[in-house]
């Protein structure tokens, strides 16, 4: 699965994801309401992540899944299959393109 920054109009042409400080995307196990246990010392990938891969035009892609995409590792939350869970995006000093709703974060979207 893949969580890409769009714009609010939906063309996924913005240049940043909109914070002043950064942004985390985590998820959370749905029995239990705490964050998902895996071999990972957090299940979640940030604007501080080392490594984090950023597209041409400052998008970001996040993957989730039981195991990552090659190439992807700095980009990949790990999930536990049969599992349910669910995500949760934090922006740190969110930008008025927040607030306004001229910027939203993307749907998160199946990758074959």
């Amino acid at each position: 699965m893949r969580f890409r920054e769009t714009s609010a109009s939906g063309s996924g042409k913005n240049p940043k994801w909109r914070t002043q400080n950064f942004w985390s995307v985590i998820i959370y196990d749905n029995q239990v309401r705490s964050m998902v246990q895996t071999d990972q010392q957090w299940p979640a990938v940030s604007s501080l992540t080392k490594g984090l891969l950023v597209n041409p035009d400052s998008s970001v892609d996040v993957y989730f899944g039981p195991k990552p995409p090659p190439g992807k590792e700095n980009n990949w939350v790990q999930t536990i299959p049969g599992k349910g869970w669910n995500t949760l995006l934090r922006l740190y000093g969110p930008l008025k393109p927040w607030f306004d709703k001229t910027w939203r974060p993307g749907e998160i979207e199946l990758v074959k």
